[in-house]
């Protein structure tokens, strides 16, 4: 989301712009940044609607802008919250081996920064894993989940490809992954997302993020899940397969798994529409 101290695309807007969505620049335009301050660090978001709270959590490498184009459809009905989580975005970044106990309790810290009680956690990729976590942590604190090609199983097959591109050619790599259409993947979209991941300076939160995840898993605690749950997943998704979104599925008490064709990592961009219509009729019941 655009600032008021500048306008410089995050990452996430960069893949969502030239994977064909910028037809949401034609909506009113985003709301104004905000910067909350949680455990001594500033943590930017935007905030939109008014009603039940919704917080928008994006995966490894992203930030806030991944959900630009749900965003005004949710905020019709709901308060809705798109957060870039520490370490990543327009947020501060300290020096951390980043666990998913430390996004959950910053993700805490934010929820009470805003004086929220409870809220439905939207989250995609390593996103979902943090919701996950924080409602295994925090029930009370959470009235609904909708996990997006979520990661945090330990089943999950190693990523085809280098997460923490330093090149290029990395670069394109992880677009290729990323997306079922290939074509989207042009030489403006390589280099716009490599500069942008460059600049937004999250190389160091993705390296000690990866470092840690295999001791950190949810599988075996899915049982003590009962929020409501939206599982939703692309059929080609090359980075986690659909799978693991099965398992979630069959894993907590009442979800609801939703598989979009033609659709890889990233629904929330590659099939947008879909996506949104799909979790606005979730959040309605």
């Amino acid at each position: 989301m655009p600032s008021t101290r500048g306008r410089r695309p995050g990452r996430a807007l960069a893949i969502a712009w030239l994977a064909g969505i910028a037809h949401a620049a034609a909506a009113p335009s985003p709301p104004r940044e905000q910067v909350a301050t949680v455990l001594g660090q500033r943590i930017h978001y935007v905030e939109a609607g008014r009603g039940r709270p919704v917080i928008l959590l994006h995966g490894l490498g992203a930030s806030k802008e991944v959900w630009l184009a749900s965003l005004g459809a949710l905020a019709a009905h709901y308060h809705v919250y798109a957060i870039d989580q520490i370490g990543f975005g327009r947020s501060d970044k300290p020096h951390l081996d980043y666990k998913i106990a430390t996004f959950v309790d910053f993700l805490d810290g934010f929820v009470a920064s805003q004086r929220l009680g409870k809220a439905t956690l939207v989250g995609s990729s390593l996103g979902g894993w943090i919701a996950l976590e924080f409602a295994l942590q925090h029930p009370d604190k959470v009235d609904g989940l909708v996990l997006v090609a979520s990661a945090g199983l330990p089943w999950m097959h190693p990523a085809p490809v280098d997460l923490n591109p330093a090149s290029l050619a990395g670069t394109r790599a992880l677009l290729e992954a990323l997306f079922f259409d290939k074509a989207l993947v042009t030489d403006q979209a390589v280099r716009q997302v490599f500069t942008d991941h460059v600049r937004n300076n999250d190389g160091y939160t993705i390296q000690r993020a990866l470092a840690g995840f295999g001791s950190q898993f949810v599988d075996a605690r899915l049982g003590a899940l009962h929020a409501p749950t939206l599982v939703v997943w692309g059929r080609e998704d090359e980075m986690i397969p659909v799978a693991s979104g099965e398992q979630l599925r069959d894993g907590i008490a009442g979800a609801r798994l939703i598989v979009l064709p033609r659709c890889g990592h990233l629904p929330q961009v590659e099939k947008p529409a879909e996506f949104t219509q799909a979790m606005v009729e979730f959040l309605g019941k």
